[in-house]
């Protein structure tokens, strides 16, 4: 590539980090005519094609949040596109990342005078998605932390906060906060936005074994577990455990119904039967270990077999 293709390269990445993929699309029409072989040209360009098409389908949307939601699904939709590409051009992806996400960033933040808790909590998430995204870990956990200091307990804040501590270098910290997401609704939380080499590699390990979807997110807190990933432990309180046994107990009735057991029962009774393990550990209540221990190995022999071993 000479020296003005790439100029004229740099100069279109910047425009679309710039949330402006028209502009760069200009830039590189221009200089792809010179250099049609070129893969860095011809990706960026379809790129640039895909985020000039989602803006313009949000030119008519007026709401802030809306504009904001929208343009994080369009992440989503880009990530699908680009895996059905033969190859990426890194670069590229990084521009329109940050192009991306500052512009969610700006809809989120104008809405941050919301009153109501909760409103205000999931806006400050989106803007701790916003910061990380765009390598702003301190701003994100801010955004986060207040979050959860509004709404405590929220498993798709924590797992957020949990991906800023990974990305800056707090592992501990960060596992002890992955396995609390995890265990508080594994359903609320959003792998696409997660970050940090240790939460991809746990979900990328898991995903192998032919999970997706809600059933992928059920197994990574127990693969967490068996791999050494969420071996950060806390103490539980007595109505915490008193809450733990009796879902565990509703969720043993459904896996004997077979009209109501469904696939997604294993995981979730055995990620509770570790935590119920780790408070009897506690408590050198060695019969209800054995009984649980006993419980996972009728449900899966291969997760018993990695867990004693």
């Amino acid at each position: 590539m000479d020296i003005q293709t790439e100029k004229g390269l740099r100069e279109a990445l910047s425009y679309l980090e710039s949330g402006k993929p028209d502009e760069a699309k200009k830039v590189l029409d221009t200089i792809l005519m010179y250099n049609l072989e070129s893969k860095e040209l011809i990706l960026s360009g379809k790129y640039c094609l895909f985020w000039s098409d989602a803006l313009l389908r949000l030119s008519d949307i007026e709401d802030s949040y809306e504009r904001g939601e929208r343009l994080l699904a369009e992440w989503k939709n880009f990530l699908d596109f680009i895996r059905q590409q033969q190859e990426t051009y890194e670069n590229a992806v990084y521009a329109a990342c940050r192009g991306v996400f500052r512009l969610a960033l700006y809809n989120y933040t104008r809405l941050l005078d919301e009153r109501i808790p909760a409103q205000k909590a999931e806006i400050l998430r989106k803007c701790g998605i916003c910061y990380k995204k765009l390598g702003e870990f301190d701003n994100a956990k801010m955004c986060l932390s207040e979050a959860n200091s509004l709404t405590a307990g929220q498993a798709a804040v924590i797992a957020e906060l949990a991906d800023c501590y990974a990305l800056c270098g707090d592992d501990k910290a960060a596992k002890v906060l992955f396995r609390e997401a995890f265990f508080l609704d594994f359903k609320k939380i959003d792998l696409v936005f997660l970050d940090s080499e240790l939460i991809r590699c746990l979900i990328e390990k898991t995903a192998e074994k032919g999970y997706s979807g809600e059933l992928l997110n059920a197994w990574i807190p127990v693969y967490g577990v068996l791999w050494g990933v969420f071996n950060m432990k806390r103490n539980m309180k007595s109505q915490e455990i008193g809450r733990l046994k009796q879902e565990i107990y509703a969720l043993e009735n459904e896996q004997k119904d077979p009209s109501r057991a469904t696939e997604i029962l294993t995981p979730r009774l055995i990620n509770m039967y570790f935590w119920l393990i780790d408070y009897c550990q506690a408590q050198n209540d060695s019969k209800l270990i054995n009984e649980t221990l006993l419980k996972i190995k009728i449900l899966d022999t291969t997760v018993y077999n990695l867990y004693v071993k």
